[in-house]
């Protein structure tokens, strides 16, 4: 399935408190909670370029599927991984946070867990 294209965030669940969790300030999280949110994936095979603009934040990731990367989380930290894809769905584990995207159609659905808190955010292709 092809991940290729624009996605604009619709909804999203334990915003605060997973982002607390993983060590953002208040004042960011306060920014970045209503801000715009736009993802967009290149994808040649199983090569990945993935940006991510919120706001005035821009996290650009790339990688090659079952290959060392060094990907950027959402606190800024880097950290060395590989991403796994089966089927329509990518997943990674970034440190203590596991991160699933899945793509059904039209709704890219991005789930990162941290212990019991559980972030999820739901894009719609535009």
């Amino acid at each position: 399935m092809a991940f290729s294209g624009k996605y604009e965030l619709v909804s999203q669940e334990n915003f605060e408190s997973f982002m607390k969790a993983i060590g953002l300030p208040d004042e960011l999280v306060q920014k970045g909670k209503d801000a715009k949110s736009v993802t967009e994936y290149v994808q040649d095979g199983n090569h990945f370029v993935v940006t991510s603009t919120t706001g005035a934040k821009v996290l650009r990731n790339e990688y090659t599927v079952g290959e060392e990367a060094e990907i950027e989380t959402l606190s800024g930290e880097k950290v060395k991984t590989v991403v796994h894809l089966d089927g329509n769905k990518l997943t990674v584990n970034l440190k203590a946070v596991v991160s699933v995207t899945e793509l059904d159609g039209d709704t890219l659905t991005n789930t990162f867990t941290l212990n019991d808190i559980v972030f999820k955010r739901v894009l719609k292709r535009v």
